[in-house]
């Protein structure tokens, strides 16, 4: 295997630009010990949120995180207080596998935006455009796979009531508000008619579950959300992304990272944005084996869940490609996204077809 390095930020893409000036009268005045902005630079992938690497004069490093420019049409998205709130809740519960929350600030005299700024945790990040040349042996690559699961069973087995994150949503009804709010939100960014993911939708309305008995709920666990030990690649040392994070049935969680877990004969797009199959990673079913193993839950009805999240992630897909052809935004990854949308809702429909994972 090639020696992992950590994860590095890239220059800053065209077009999302910090206010250094701003941000430096900001801190001054909120984070006295915070120092002068020296360097600022931009973490590479994802297509939500933008994540900016910066470095003090007094040596500190630290990331910043804001809204995607031109996302502010995005009801209820890009909440950046709420995702620190969730870093907050954590770090005071104990949890160590998070980056330590600095401050939030929602004054948009700063950067025409809310935005938070966290210590940034140094580790490796795999992403699908590197993991494949580290060349990670399959014995390997399959004890990450296997600490990626069991990481997500021991996110669930936290004390929602003890630790007060109950607060941060509504477990009763929630998949079906789930189901509900997506499409909303698929209609309200809709550009083409996909007939097949309105034929998913309907599945997903018909055949709503009983609910589990509720957990904290990431909402985005990947691959990619997920720092690892330089020096032991199977040691998982802090998750990232929380920004949809919530209480909710917890196969709602394991349903999202499934519909990110393609196998070596999926489609292009699928294997496009993530790299689970690398020999050595365990199969979609493997991986809901894994889990019940670990975390006790029945699986039996998985299909559900990973349908769920197909369809999830298509009307995310969806809003980043409407926000593009809009003009919002000039990266020019967004402009072949409406393709994932009939990729994923394709995906969707084959899996229904056949009965499972």
């Amino acid at each position: 295997m090639n020696s992992p390095k950590t994860d590095t930020p890239t220059l800053v893409r065209e077009g999302e630009q910090l206010n250094v000036a701003n941000l430096n009268a900001y801190f001054a005045t909120q984070l006295p010990d915070f120092g002068d902005i020296t360097e600022v630079s931009q973490f590479p992938g994802g297509y939500s949120n933008l994540t900016y690497f910066l470095k003090t004069t007094h040596q500190k490093e630290y990331v910043l995180r804001r809204p995607p420019f031109g996302a502010k049409h995005i009801k209820g998205g890009h909440d950046m207080g709420r995702e620190f709130r969730v870093l907050s809740m954590l770090h005071k519960a104990g949890y160590p596998k998070i980056p330590q929350p600095v401050i939030y600030c929602d004054d948009e005299s700063v950067l025409d935006c809310p935005f938070y700024v966290m210590q940034r945790v140094k580790g490796v990040i795999l992403r699908a455009h590197t993991a494949p040349k580290m060349g990670i042996e399959p014995p390997t690559m399959q004890k990450i796979a296997e600490a990626l699961v069991d990481n997500l069973a021991l996110l669930h087995s936290i004390d929602i009531h003890t630790t007060g994150l109950i607060e941060l949503g509504k477990p009763q009804g929630y998949i079906q508000r789930q189901v509900d709010g997506w499409y909303k939100r698929y209609k309200n960014a809709q550009t083409d008619e996909v007939p097949l993911f309105e034929q998913v939708h309907e599945w997903l309305v018909k055949n709503l579950p009983i609910e589990n008995p509720p957990s904290l709920i990431h909402n985005d666990y990947k691959y990619d959300n997920l720092v690892l030990n330089s020096s032991d690649l199977t040691d998982i040392i802090a998750v990232l992304d929380w920004e949809m994070t919530t209480v909710g049935d917890p196969l709602m969680d394991v349903g999202t990272s499934l519909s990110y877990w393609s196998e070596p004969g999926d489609g292009a797009f699928e294997k496009s944005f993530n790299l689970t199959w690398l020999p050595g990673n365990l199969t979609r079913q493997e991986f809901a084996d894994r889990y019940a193993e670990k975390s006790g839950r029945d699986v039996a009805n998985i299909l559900y869940y990973y349908v769920f999240g197909l369809f999830k992630n298509t009307v995310v897909i969806q809003q980043i490609y409407a926000r593009w052809k809009q003009g919002f935004s000039k990266d020019e990854r967004f402009g072949g996204l409406i393709l994932g949308v009939h990729s994923l809702s394709s995906t969707a429909a084959k899996a229904l077809e056949r009965g499972k994972i």
